[in-house]
């Protein structure tokens, strides 16, 4: 195992006994799961609304860590819900980078948002 997955296996298991030791699984089915990803996704959201380009830069600045938390939040659920689902995120990114590699080749896709389909 690499030290990225040591890594985010330890964090795993941190979270985990967070959750054990408050007897917090019962209320962890994966509808409830994703419910508080997408609310905690929202508060990420909430920094950057209704920001034109120069407040955004400037609101960054000074609430970097406070983002940062907010990420930490959409991380934990996402982290808890593959724990729970035993999906192993880290194959299961490889494997979406690799369909998104066929899906948007660098020929048509470099500096375009068009969607895969209409490519």
């Amino acid at each position: 195992m690499s030290s990225s997955n040591d890594q985010l296996t330890l964090r795993i298991r941190r979270i985990i006994d967070f959750r054990d030791a408050r007897d917090w699984k019962q209320f962890h089915n994966p509808k409830d799961i994703s419910i508080s990803l997408v609310l905690e996704a929202t508060e990420v959201l909430e920094h950057f609304q209704w920001k034109n380009k120069e407040e955004m830069e400037e609101h960054i600045k000074k609430n970097k860590d406070s983002i940062g938390e907010e990420l930490a939040d959409v991380l934990y659920w996402i982290l808890l819900m593959c724990h729970d689902l035993k999906i192993d995120i880290l194959a299961a990114l490889d494997d979406k980078l690799k369909k998104n590699e066929q899906k948007y080749p660098v020929e048509k896709a470099r500096g375009n948002h068009t969607k895969y389909n209409k490519l």
